[in-house]
């Protein structure tokens, strides 16, 4: 969903090996891998979590929100994926969130998942890169939704947007995508266990100020 002209030249280069490091842009980029992990018989780069800013690594977080438990609250001004848990706490996860012109918010429901799913950029988005190909098989270095694929859903219909992983660690933190939410692949691993079919979804641009409003009112007014 959110396959950049970008990330199709760092598919390619990818296959170039050590040579291609000598470029500055690729090298910059690689340096937010390290080693690889396997995954459901797919072996992928992993993560460089020391490259990493401990802000957008997952942690558990205190956090009031009057959703219910279980629910996940993307923040897409500050760029945090909540996954509502109890003791008002939740699993904090760091995301890349839509550019200008391509952020969304609303309600939706996780109604299909998919491990190493295959990628098939839409129609509107072949228009504006031609050079992308129908579509990239699931596994493969080049697949921009990385090892897993949460469908978001409202009303039964598809709303085109997923939460996914990513080729570009470095885009996490940022307004970067085409809408979708992209997550380090590890994330998206961990998000995927944790959300069965039907988890509710809220999308907006500001819950982390209302989070800590609320944090700041119940240190006042304590709850025995």
């Amino acid at each position: 969903m959110v396959w950049t002209r970008r990330d199709f030249v760092l598919g390619g280069l990818a296959s170039l090996g050590a040579a291609a490091v000598s470029n500055p842009t690729f090298a910059a980029a690689s340096s937010y891998f390290s080693g690889t992990s396997v995954d459901n018989a797919v072996t992928f780069r992993s993560t460089n979590f020391a490259r990493i800013d401990r802000k957008w690594q997952r942690q558990v977080v205190k956090y009031f929100s009057s959703e219910p438990i279980g629910t996940v609250v993307v923040d897409t001004t500050h760029h945090f994926l909540y996954l509502i848990m109890e003791n008002k706490t939740a699993i904090r996860y760091g995301v890349g969130v839509g550019r200008e012109g391509f952020k969304w918010y609303g309600r939706a429901t996780i109604d299909q998942k998919a491990l190493w799913p295959r990628w098939t950029p839409p129609p509107e988005m072949r228009q504006r890169h031609p050079e992308l190909p129908e579509s990239v098989d699931g596994g493969s270095p080049k697949n921009p939704l990385g090892p897993r694929a949460m469908y978001l859903l409202r009303d039964g219909v598809d709303t085109g947007y997923r939460f996914h992983g990513t080729l570009e660690p470095g885009s996490i933190g940022k307004d970067a995508s085409s809408g979708c939410i992209r997550m380090f692949n590890e994330d998206a691993i961990d998000l995927y266990q944790r959300c069965p079919i039907g988890t509710a979804v809220q999308v907006l641009p500001h819950i982390a100020d209302q989070a800590e409003s609320a944090a700041k009112i119940s240190q006042a007014n304590p709850v025995e």
